[in-house]
């Protein structure tokens, strides 16, 4: 059943990535990648909150846990596409704009983590 719940919030991530990404490149109407970096900030910040939550209520070993972490966001958010979007931006020798999504995926996404962290420690406070 764990397995089963994994791959259906995976799926759910995943169409959920797959339909953000488009409406923000649409939106933006730019080459940089906009909607996979917000997909990647977004998804290191609701990491966060989930984390602190289930931490808070001792539920780090759950079913819930792992449906969302490996399952929802785990398909929601994706090193693989942050990966291929920065070496195609260098490979098209974008050296500014790889440089600036490349740094600004890492030291983004660590931050929102961060700021989930408390957040779900605050969440879970209150």
């Amino acid at each position: 059943m764990k397995l089963l719940l994994i791959g259906a919030g995976g799926a759910l991530g995943s169409v959920a990535r797959y339909l953000l990404d488009g409406w923000v490149q649409r939106s933006t109407a730019s080459d940089f990648p906009f909607g996979i970096l917000l997909i990647n900030v977004l998804g290191s910040f609701v990491i966060g909150v989930v984390m602190s939550l289930l931490e808070a209520r001792e539920a780090l070993d759950s079913t819930l846990r792992l449906t969302l972490t490996a399952g929802v966001l785990g398909g929601f958010t994706t090193y693989s596409s942050f990966n291929y979007q920065t070496l195609e931006l260098f490979r098209a020798r974008e050296w500014a704009s790889g440089g600036l999504y490349l740094v600004g995926t890492v030291v983004l996404c660590l931050g929102a983590g961060l700021l989930g962290l408390g957040a779900g420690r605050w969440l879970a406070a209150a």
